[in-house]
């Protein structure tokens, strides 16, 4: 019987890691496809050739890359059995997650205060497309901060340990693709202006 159990929790562990993949390439085909048509828009007349991201954008970029590397410490703590190291790193990821859309958000408002509008007859298709794939970002983000909670909140209630890390690994996995997202994003917009 117990062989039967360990059987079935093996499979619906690959299951939940599938399900994550699939939606994690559907994600990363849409982001894709906006950056196509970002870089077909370019040989638009109208397109602004002087537009330049604020320095706030790579700040946020090294905010980011930090969350990654202290949830990847938290996991560390928690196979360790180091809970008290585990929590600290977990709260530091989510303090740095909300810097970063902290950063997002400041770096909308640069933009804004240099007379680059992102909506209304005052904006331009580049802003416009920054704009979009900018906030897509955010939204995915948004998720990905409720992961984040999630995990928190699971760590708290133990149910993460040595052996019983799925629900850890696949959030996880999550936010270290939304960092990636975000790298590309910020990779991108540097270098197809």
């Amino acid at each position: 019987m117990d062989l039967t159990q360990g059987s079935n929790e093996k499979k619906h562990g690959r299951a939940k890691k599938m399900m994550l993949w699939f939606g994690i390439i559907s994600m990363a085909m849409t982001f894709a496809g906006l950056t196509s048509a970002y870089v077909v828009s370019k040989n638009r007349p109208d397109w602004l050739t002087d537009f330049e991201l604020p320095l706030s954008f790579l700040w946020s970029t090294l905010v980011i890359i930090a969350s990654s590397g202290t949830l990847v410490l938290a996991k560390q703590s928690i196979k360790a059995g180091n809970r008290r190291n585990a929590t600290a790193f977990l709260i530091g990821t989510l303090i740095l997650a909300i810097l970063f859309v902290v950063f997002q958000f400041y770096s909308f408002s640069e933009i804004i205060q240099q007379g680059y509008y992102f909506t209304g007859s005052e904006s331009s298709i580049t802003t416009s497309f920054i704009y979009v794939l900018v906030l897509a970002h955010l939204a995915h983000l948004a998720i990905g901060i409720i992961v984040l909670l999630v995990l928190i909140y699971n760590h708290f209630k133990q149910r993460y340990e040595q052996g019983q890390m799925l629900g850890f690994e696949l959030g996880a996995t999550f936010w270290h693709f939304v960092e990636i997202l975000w790298l590309y994003l910020i990779f991108f917009l540097y270098f197809f202006r």
